[in-house]
C-alpha cells in the first residue's frame, strides 16, 4: 500500500473532503504509475480521482466502529516514532 495514503476513518473531527480527496489522488496515482497524466490521459485520470472520492467518502461515512474516535496528534505521533525506529542506525 501507498505509504502516504493515511487511515482516515474514526477521528475525531471527521476525515474532511480534502483529506478523502488526496488519498483518492494518491490510489490513483499509484495505479496509473504517474503522478500526473499527459493531456491525453487527464480527463480520464481527473475522473478516476473523482469517482475514487466519492467511494472513498461513501465508505469512510458508512463504516461503524464501537472504539472511541483516534486524535489525530497522537497518531501522527505514533507514526513518526515508527518512523524514527524504522530509520535508526543498527
Amino acid at each position: 500500500m501507498c505509504r502516504s495514503i493515511k487511515t482516515l476513518f474514526n477521528f475525531e473531527p471527521p476525515a474532511s473532503d480534502a483529506e478523502i480527496r488526496a488519498a483518492a489522488l494518491q490510489f490513483v496515482r499509484k495505479l496509473s504509475g504517474t503522478s500526473g497524466p499527459s493531456k491525453m490521459n487527464e480527463e480520464v485520470f481527473n475522473r478516476a480521482v473523482e469517482e475514487v472520492t466519492d467511494a472513498a467518502r461513501r465508505l469512510v461515512d458508512s463504516l461503524v466502529t464501537t472504539a472511541p474516535p483516534r486524535n489525530r496528534d497522537i497518531e501522527a505521533l505514533k507514526a513518526k516514532l515508527r518512523s524514527a525506529k524504522r530509520f535508526e542506525p543498527r
